[in-house]
């Protein structure tokens, strides 16, 4: 790697040189056992005499700072470095920018750090896939024959709509897993649902207007809209989802998880669907509907989307690859009405281009190849057995402790909490010491944007195998009313 050294002027040429080695060195640049540049290169780079750049490598080894050994060159000292002292120590220059203010209640949400929660032997953080599970031996010819493509310039710049092979894998998959009636000039590839609804925003929202989000809810949705400087209110839900009669008249945009509402997992029902499609023509506002974990269903009929309903165009569908594959692929789309097309492909190209063109390839014939499908399926038998296990514990064996909110879908179930546990503060204790136990587990507080809601449990399966559910469920709730021990 080369090492930017910068000389001021013509004086002690050797002591600038060692100076800014020597602060490379302290600041983590130039790592233990690192080579530093030979001293025929670095004096031909700056234009001194080979020897001015000598004598400041060898005030670096007489000062324990790098070794030297005829033949291998001059290498950052692997240990044993001297610390920096007071009088060599530098700070961040301050600065006189400032953000908007806006952006001063505004901050990355994640959901809350586990300390040890990779190793964790029982793994219920919602919201995580199993990517044990993942088709990687058919994956990786896909990309990397995507990869050798661009290698020999077979792709360059991609449109900010999207890999056009995706767009219409995606129109189909969507039209026959979902029932979405669209056209594949009608799907906008984006990095994630996050930037999907960012984009949403751009396009439609002035400063000011109002955007209803679900209360509990989703958190980071409710980011971009703030950061554009919209007007977010919450809206409650009841156990048939969004209370339509509460929505402000003047909300311009609704942004609804109608399939599995996160973070308490019912389905939205078909009479309050109706209704908020019929709010949305008469207001002319937009619903955003995140069809978030509808993929995997294990009971009843399959709840149409809002898309599919909508006769008006007042639906912008939003989805991602997150949780069907893997989060790390960043990949994500939208549906949206025609008349919106041209101005949310100006604002991707405004963002960010495209998003990554070898990956949308991949993912197009891994769609059309059908191992989509084959992946959905298997994983759906999985994940099935597994919210089978923890919606029967709770049922049979912690019903005194915990009132299970029906779900019939997702990667997650919610469980409020009841008798000693819906005491103040209880259900932090809980976790905490579920925790220190090797148990990675949210509270309901931890995941949703209301944190007033009623206390409770979240408890994702998708990353944890069955057997170490009975067993986890038990480190976290205690020993079951019915049982004299701990869980098999």
């Amino acid at each position: 790697m080369d090492v930017h050294v910068r000389l001021d002027g013509k004086r002690d040429l050797s002591g600038q040189i060692y100076r800014q080695l020597r602060a490379a060195i302290h600041d983590g640049l130039l790592r233990p056992g690192d080579p530093l540049p030979p001293t025929r290169e670095l004096s031909r780079r700056l234009a001194v005499a080979r020897n001015t750049v000598g004598v400041a490598y060898e005030r670096l080894v007489a000062e324990g700072y790098a070794d030297s050994r005829v033949g291998s060159g001059t290498h950052v000292r692997a240990t044993g470095l001297p610390t920096r002292g007071a009088a060599t120590a530098t700070g961040t220059p301050g600065s006189g920018l400032r953000p908007r203010a806006l952006w001063a209640g505004l901050s990355p949400w994640a959901s809350p750090e586990i300390t040890g929660a990779t190793t964790a032997a029982h793994d219920f953080r919602a919201g995580l896939p199993d990517a044990r599970l993942f088709p990687y031996d058919a994956w990786r010819p896909l990309i990397a024959r995507e990869m050798r493509l661009s290698a020999t310039g077979g792709v360059g710049y991609g449109d900010p709509a999207g890999h056009a092979g995706l767009r219409a894998a995606l129109a189909r998959h969507l039209g026959l897993s979902r029932g979405v009636r669209t056209h594949p000039d009608d799907v906008l590839v984006t990095t994630g649902t996050q930037q999907a609804l960012d984009l949403i925003g751009r396009v439609l929202l002035e400063p000011g207007d109002r955007v209803a989000v679900e209360e509990p809810g989703y958190p980071p949705a409710r980011l971009p809209f703030l950061a554009q400087g919209a007007d977010v209110t919450g809206v409650p839900v009841d156990a048939e989802g969004l209370l339509v009669d509460a929505i402000p008249p003047d909300t311009r945009a609704v942004y609804v998880t109608p399939a599995h509402q996160f973070p308490l997992g019912m389905p939205m029902s078909l009479r309050r669907r109706t209704a908020l499609l019929r709010w949305a023509r008469r207001h002319g506002a937009a619903v955003i509907e995140d069809d978030y974990d509808s993929e995997f269903r294990f009971g009843g009929r399959p709840v149409e989307t809002l898309q599919s309903l909508d006769r008006d165009g007042h639906v912008i569908y939003v989805g991602s690859f997150s949780k069907v594959m893997l989060p790390s692929l960043r990949v994500g789309y939208l549906v949206a009405p025609a008349t919106l097309r041209t101005a949310l492909r100006t604002a991707k190209y405004t963002a960010d281009w495209h998003t990554a063109v070898p990956t949308q390839a991949a993912l197009a014939r891994f769609v059309d190849d059908g191992l989509l499908a084959r992946h959905i399926r298997r994983m759906q038998h999985t994940y099935a057995a597994r919210h089978q296990s923890v919606t029967g514990l709770l049922t049979d064996h912690y019903a005194d402790l915990t009132e299970l909110v029906p779900s019939a879908a997702g990667l997650h179930v919610t469980a409020f909490t009841r008798g000693r546990l819906a005491e103040p503060g209880a259900v932090a204790d809980l976790a905490g010491r579920a925790r220190a136990s090797g148990v990675a587990v949210y509270t309901l507080a931890e995941v949703a944007a209301n944190r007033s809601a009623r206390p409770g449990l979240v408890l994702g399966y998708g990353s944890i195998s069955t057997p170490d559910i009975e067993p986890g469920l038990f480190r976290v709730l205690g020993p079951p009313a019915r049982s004299a021990g701990p869980p098999r």
